[in-house]
């Protein structure tokens, strides 16, 4: 059975929240870059970027990362089985800046982790931020957000899937158990 926590509008208010909390905790947007974490991330760091240049009225510096490569549980797969690796678009420079790493759901950390490890390869940054969609609790890492879109308390055995316009033709966030 399947529980829908947000809907299109509720997921465009998290967002816009959002924005505004990096817009005041960061006092505007110079020297932040928004870097999404493939694949949903980097749709979700797209859309904070254009509420954040409706408020502020000039664009934010923005970008995707891969972290296939970065992943500790690359070992776990099968033998036979290639990591399909995407690639990291940053088209600005991160060294000295304020990175803010934008993902869907933040869950044990490891992905968070990995894309630590990608971005302080890039260059090392001033400060690194972390905006989610949605915290689902039972982290492995001493790991937390900064921004947080909906808090939501789960079990291991329910999985949260983040549905989004440009991935899944449709807009939504629901819990269901495995």
């Amino acid at each position: 059975m399947e529980k829908e926590l947000l809907d299109e509008q509720a997921v465009r208010r998290a967002l816009t929240r959002i924005a505004h909390e990096i817009i005041e905790r960061n006092k505007g947007i110079d020297d932040i870059v928004l870097v999404g974490i493939r694949t949903r991330g980097t749709y979700l760091a797209e859309r904070l970027a254009e509420r954040i240049q409706e408020i502020e009225g000039r664009p934010v510096d923005k970008g995707d990362i891969d972290i296939t490569l970065y992943r500790d549980d690359l070992t776990h797969r099968r033998e036979n089985q290639e990591p399909e690796v995407h690639g990291t678009e940053i088209p600005v420079e991160v060294r000295g800046r304020r990175v803010i790493l934008i993902d869907d759901v933040l869950y044990t950390g490891r992905t968070v982790r990995a894309a630590l490890d990608a971005v302080v390869d890039i260059g090392r940054p001033e400060q690194i931020q972390l905006a989610v969609l949605i915290d689902r609790g039972h982290r492995e890492l001493p790991i937390r957000a900064d921004y947080v879109g909906k808090n939501v308390p789960t079990s291991k055995n329910e999985v949260v899937e983040v549905r989004l316009r440009e991935v899944d033709g449709e807009e939504k966030v629901s819990i269901a158990s495995k």
